[in-house]
């Protein structure tokens, strides 16, 4: 019996304090609901006069009235357009600059100089010189140039009709006929290669000269033929 009593007040206790604690939700909903919230009611019971005022503080904020301080300054109102040239007041204590005087723009000074013996004398010789040339210039010029031509060379007195050379071979192959050539180079003479035809075949023919005089080629051949090359003389109708 004793158990079942307890179970009973277990389970009435926790019922009440579930219906008490509905209740206090109730009561803190509805308090909620009644009591108005300051933020919401201000912009709700805000009329059109606040909303002018407003407007007109936004219009006239300067965001530099924090920087003023307590004499906040006033902007000066602007001034109507006048005369450009009316002079600001003076300032106290200040001097005004007298204007400039102005300088009449001097003009430019033409100095004549004078003529220098020196140049007169120089221009009248000048002038002079065309007089002393001579009425024949073509004839100047040639006397001129025969006096800075060189002398000519005496002509040969030797009735000699022929030219000689002396020939050192006779090649079959343009090499050949070259090798022969750079040898005589070798030994300080310019020789010539020509080509011939002889006998239905081309041969190239290896010779130094002419030579105006007869001693002259006898005494390279013998020169040449001391040097150990074959060499024959040959003497050309003039």
């Amino acid at each position: 019996m004793n158990v079942n009593k307890q179970r009973g007040g277990l389970v009435l206790g926790l019922i009440l304090g579930v219906l008490v604690g509905l209740a206090a939700a109730l009561a803190v909903a509805v308090y909620v609901t009644k009591v108005p919230v300051p933020f919401l009611n201000k912009n709700a019971t805000r009329g059109t006069d606040q909303d002018e005022a407003e407007a007109q503080r936004n219009k006239n904020w300067d965001p530099n009235s924090t920087l003023y301080g307590k004499n906040p300054a006033r902007t000066a109102p602007a001034q109507p357009p006048g005369d450009a040239t009316t002079t600001p007041p003076a300032v106290a204590g200040s001097v005004t600059p007298a204007p400039a005087p102005s300088v009449p723009a001097s003009s430019p000074t033409v100095v004549a100089s004078a003529p220098k013996p020196g140049a007169s004398s120089a221009t009248q010789t000048a002038r002079a010189a065309p007089s002393t040339t001579s009425s024949d210039p073509l004839g100047d010029l040639a006397r001129a140039r025969a006096a800075a031509a060189p002398a000519p060379a005496p002509a040969p007195t030797s009735s000699d009709p022929f030219d000689y050379f002396v020939q050192a071979g006779v090649f079959s192959s343009q090499s050949n006929a070259d090798a022969q050539r750079a040898k005589l180079a070798m030994l300080g003479w310019e020789a010539r290669v020509s080509e011939r035809e002889q006998s239905g075949r081309t041969v190239f023919r290896v010779r130094v000269g002419p030579f105006g005089k007869r001693d002259d080629a006898d005494s390279l051949k013998g020169k040449l033929d001391g040097a150990g090359i074959d060499t024959t003389l040959v003497r050309v109708q003039r």
